[in-house]
C-alpha cells in the first residue's frame, strides 16, 4: 500500500516508521527542510502518561480569570477576530465540567501508557539515542488547594492503574536533591514514577533516518497546494509542479491540519496554542533536576537533558503568532531561578515559542474520516512527544487492516461530528 504523510514533526515520523514497518511505501512531505523544525523543536521533553489530562478540567474557567491578570499568569487570550477562535475557546469551556474531565482523561491516559510502551520497544529494537531517562516527573505543589487536586487525580490514576505517589517535603527533597533549598515553601508533590524525559527534536531526527534507511521517501521543503478528491477519496496531492498518488493520505501537519482539512471539506478542531521554553547549559549538573520537576502554580515544567535544562510552558490562545514574547521567556527564567538557581547561567538561555495543535478535549484525532483514504493523527497538543509512538502504531494498525491492542473508538474525529 502506498502512503502519503503530510508532516514530518515527531507524530508524522513516527507514523511513517510504523506504517513501513507494517509493509506500506511510505513518503513524507514536510515543508521545512529538515524533521522536527515545529512543536517538536524545543518543547519540555516530557514523556508522562501520568500527566495525560486534559487542560478543560473543573474549575479552570475561574482559575483562567485570575491568570489573565497575573502578571506570571499561565494563560493570555489574545483575540483575533475570527469565529473558529471563539468557537473553539467555547467547545473547551463546555469540557470544563467533571464528567467530561474523567471523560477524556480515561481516553487520554491509556493511549499515553501504551504509546510509553511503544517507545520502550521501539528503543530496545533500535537502541536509538535522545538523551533520555527513565526518572519519572514530579509535580510539585505550593499551596493546600493544589495538593488537593492532586490527591484527585492520583486517585483517577489509582483507579486506571498507574502507578503514583504523594510526597510530602521529605519524600520531594529525597526524588530531587536540588530543591531542597524551597522544600519549606511546598506543601507537597504527586510523583509519577513511570514518566520519562529526552529530546523530542533529537529522537525525530534520529528515527526519521533509521526510517529512511528501511525505505521511507522524506521530501522536504514542499508544500501541498491542494487534494483534489472525487467520490469521497482523494485521488492526488498536488505540490508545486507535481502531482503525487497513493493509496492512502496521512494528515499528521500539526497545527496545519486544519487548514489541509478544509481543502476536504472538513472542519477540524484542532487550535494553535502557542508555548514557550527556554534551554539552559548547565554549570553545576548537582543543582539541576534529575529528571522532569513540573510547577503546579506556573504550569512550568523543568526537564534534565544531559547537559541542558529545558524549561517549558504557558499557553497562549492568539492564532498563528509565533513572535517570542519577553514578558513570557521572563516568566521561565524567574521559575527557573526559584527553583534550581545554580544549575545554569539564565543569560546563555535560548528562547523559543512554538504551536502546539489543541482539541477542545485534549484527546488527540486519529483514525479514519468521512473521506475514504483520509486519515488524520493530530490534536495531539502538548502531549505530542508522550503519545506519539502509540498513536503511530494504532494508525498503522487501523490503515493496515489489524486490531489495535487499545480501544480507538474514541479517538477519530466522529466524536466532533
Amino acid at each position: 500500500m502506498r502512503i502519503i504523510i503530510i508532516g514530518a514533526g515527531v507524530v508524522g515520523v513516527t507514523s511513517a516508521y510504523y506504517l513501513q514497518r507494517a509493509g506500506c511505501q511510505v513518503t513524507v512531505l514536510e515543508h521545512h527542510p529538515a524533521p522536527a523544525q515545529e512543536t517538536s523543536f524545543a518543547n519540555a521533553g516530557q514523556i508522562s502518561p501520568g500527566y495525560a489530562a486534559p487542560w478543560a478540567a473543573p474549575g479552570v474557567p475561574l482559575k483562567a480569570m485570575k491568570w489573565l491578570m497575573q502578571t506570571h499568569g499561565p494563560l493570555r487570550v489574545r483575540p483575533k477576530g475570527d469565529a473558529f477562535q471563539w468557537e473553539w475557546m467555547a467547545k473547551m469551556l463546555a469540557n470544563c465540567t467533571e464528567a467530561a474531565y474523567q471523560r477524556n482523561k480515561n481516553r487520554m491516559v491509556p493511549l499515553a501508557e501504551y504509546s510509553r510502551d511503544q517507545l520502550k520497544l521501539l528503543r530496545a529494537e533500535t537502541s536509538i539515542q535522545y538523551e533520555g531517562r527513565s526518572l519519572g516527573t514530579l509535580q510539585i505543589f505550593r499551596k493546600a488547594g493544589q495538593l488537593e487536586n492532586g490527591r484527585r487525580d492520583a486517585d483517577l490514576l489509582s483507579k486506571m492503574g498507574v502507578a503514583n505517589e504523594l510526597l510530602d517535603t521529605d519524600g520531594i527533597v529525597k526524588v530531587e536533591p536540588a530543591l531542597s533549598h524551597i522544600a519549606d515553601q511546598l506543601v507537597g508533590a504527586l510523583r509519577l514514577p513511570n514518566d520519562e524525559t529526552g529530546d523530542c527534536q533529537l529522537f525525530t531526527q534520529q528515527l526519521a533516518k533509521l526510517a529512511e534507511q528501511t525505505g521511507v521517501v522524506f521530501r522536504y521543503g514542499v508544500d501541498v497546494l491542494g487534494l483534489p478528491h472525487k467520490n469521497g477519496e482523494v485521488t492526488a496531492v498536488h505540490i508545486s509542479g507535481e502531482t503525487l498518488h497513493a493509496d492512502a493520505v496521512v494528515v499528521a501537519a500539526g497545527c496545519a491540519s486544519r487548514q489541509l482539512g478544509q481543502l476536504l471539506g472538513l472542519e477540524l478542531p484542532v487550535y494553535p496554542v502557542k508555548g514557550y521554553s527556554i534551554t539552559v547549559p548547565l554549570d553545576h549538573p548537582d543543582a539541576a533536576p534529575r529528571s522532569t520537576v513540573m510547577d503546579e502554580t506556573y504550569k512550568i515544567a523543568l526537564t534534565r537533558f544531559d547537559n541542558r535544562l529545558r524549561v517549558g510552558g504557558m499557553a497562549e490562545v492568539a492564532g498563528y503568532d509565533k513572535v517570542i514574547d519577553p514578558k513570557r521567556v521572563a516568566t521561565l527564567k524567574m521559575v527557573a531561578r526559584d527553583l534550581f538557581p545554580r544549575a545554569g547561567d539564565l543569560n546563555q538561555a535560548t528562547p523559543w515559542t512554538g504551536l502546539r495543535p489543541m482539541t477542545p478535549d485534549g484527546t488527540p484525532i486519529i483514525g479514519a474520516t468521512p473521506i475514504r483514504n483520509l486519515w488524520l493523527n493530530t490534536g495531539h497538543g502538548t502531549l505530542g512527544w508522550t503519545m506519539a509512538c502509540g498513536s503511530a502504531k494504532v494508525l498503522a494498525d487501523l490503515i493496515c487492516g489489524s486490531t489495535p491492542e487499545i480501544s480507538t473508538a474514541a479517538l477519530n474525529m466522529s466524536r466532533y461530528q
